[in-house]
């Protein structure tokens, strides 16, 4: 994941210019002509592309690799960093950080058991670490000896059971893919501070070409369907690196990709605020990705971990402000998901099973601020149905929705469905509500009303 501001700042468009004026490169029949694959997209089939992705709201992501081995020690130091950045942020030699490698064997790994958490927690897509900045493939890559199947003693591909769980319990499969940064390979590019290891020289193009492309090639074509490919940190990025990358998007007709491939040039289909959720949306699509405690990486003595109230509302905010959300678990070398992970993952299930309605296909508030929680909306044909998400239920039993005008159809409970007053007031709409929430951490009102929302 990124951490300095400076490579990785995304120049930001609106969303039609997506893709222009790529220029050919040498490349097989198969791509030949444009490289962008969306080139002639219309606004509508844009649209039924990134059906799904917007209406999903909640995904889950997963940094898992080598790193997990170090846990975030070496030579017996606490490195302050995120897990993941331990080789940069201890200048861990190429040959010396390898040796973990021998050390990852994820025998307790269970992939049906991962994508089953997932879909218990409410989530809609998957998003894993195919390979990181330390250039270590979680796939079987013909490209490098430098991943699972050659270098550990496990010695099987993590992600085709992987792809094989998703697809038996309808969970969309994404890939992240670190495409500039790497490393242990030679050429690959590292943040400010650049190589720290006579390894790691070499030359950039013949990395992207020799081991980026062929690999992006590997998990666009042995895995199935393959929904979302999520790019990091684009160091040291051009347009022509990335025209060696972009074309292989051809291998999965309709796949989503975010906005870090290359900075200034191409800027996906979505924005990616990380750790933060914008204060008021963005005017695009995104998704926030966050940690549930400080790390990315699995770090065996980082037990900050934020609450299920506080990740169960990150969810509502976000959904109320029109982004997704793609929360993070660091798996250990064993291959097991930390205890308090899963423990936080059932309670937002819980909170899901009884009010995804107000979170799922919903769009954005139509209301500035409310100072009792969180709006979100669907609209439809004769009306619109507004989602009341209150964190800060009424003591005087009066919920007010400030400056809506519509008529009123019906007032209710999202849990239990009980039936509530609502009437028109020179305030807004007023809704008289049980003296007890039902829902200590989000209750859920849900309010059809008629015609075009009208909120002053």
């Amino acid at each position: 994941m990124k951490v300095k501001s400076l490579c990785l700042s995304i120049i930001l468009a609106a969303l039609g210019l997506l893709w222009q004026g790529c220029a050919n490169i040498e490349t097989s029949n198969l791509y030949e002509g444009s490289l962008n694959p969306y080139a002639n997209e219309t606004k509508q089939e844009h649209n039924a592309r990134m059906k799904w992705w917007r209406e999903a709201r909640f995904g889950m992501f997963i940094h898992w690799g080598v790193y997990s081995v170090p846990a975030g020690t070496y030579k017996g130091k606490q490195i302050d960093s995120i897990g993941e950045w331990i080789m940069y942020n201890g200048e861990i030699p190429v040959a010396e950080y390898k040796k973990y490698a021998k050390r990852f064997n994820p025998v307790k790994y269970n992939p049906d058991l991962w994508v089953r958490l997932a879909k218990e927690a409410g989530m809609k897509y998957i998003v894993i670490t195919s390979k990181h900045h330390d250039g270590f493939a979680l796939f079987d890559s013909k490209a490098t000896d430098w991943g699972v199947v050659d270098a550990t003693p496990y010695g099987k591909d993590l992600l085709k059971p992987l792809a094989k769980a998703c697809k038996k319990y309808g969970i969309k499969l994404g890939f992240y893919y670190s495409q500039a940064q790497d490393w242990c390979h030679p050429g690959g590019a590292a943040m400010e501070k650049k190589q720290w290891d006579p390894a790691q020289a070499g030359d950039m193009d013949e990395y992207i070409r020799n081991i980026a492309a062929p690999q992006v090639r590997e998990i666009l074509t042995n895995y199935g369907h393959i929904a979302v490919l999520w790019w990091d940190t684009p160091c040291d990025m051009n347009k022509e690196r990335a025209d060696m990358l972009l074309p292989l998007l051809k291998l999965q007709p309709g796949i989503i990709i975010n906005n870090r491939l290359c900075e200034d040039v191409y800027q996906g289909d979505f924005r990616t605020p990380e750790q933060d959720i914008p204060a008021t949306g963005l005017d695009s699509d995104w998704e926030t990705c966050m940690t549930m405690n400080e790390t990315w990486g699995y770090k065996s003595y980082d037990n900050e971990w934020k609450s299920s109230k506080m990740l169960i509302r990150n969810l509502i905010d976000i959904a109320s402000k029109g982004g997704n959300y793609l929360l993070n678990v660091g798996p250990t070398s064993e291959g097991e998901i930390p205890g308090p992970s899963i423990e936080r993952l059932k309670a937002i299930g819980k909170w899901m099973k009884a009010n995804g309605e107000a979170i799922y296909a919903t769009t954005a508030s139509p209301f500035v601020k409310l100072s009792w929680g969180r709006c979100t909306k669907k609209i439809g044909k004769e009306g619109a149905t507004l989602y009341l998400h209150i964190f800060d239920w009424p003591v005087d039993g009066k919920l007010t929705v400030p400056g809506l005008r519509n008529r009123i159809k019906k007032a209710r409970l999202l849990e239990g469905g009980k039936e509530l007053r609502a009437g028109n007031t020179a305030e807004g709409v007023v809704i008289n509500v049980p003296k007890q929430a039902p829902n200590a951490i989000a209750s859920v009102i849900v309010l059809d009303v008629k015609g075009k929302l009208n909120v002053e």
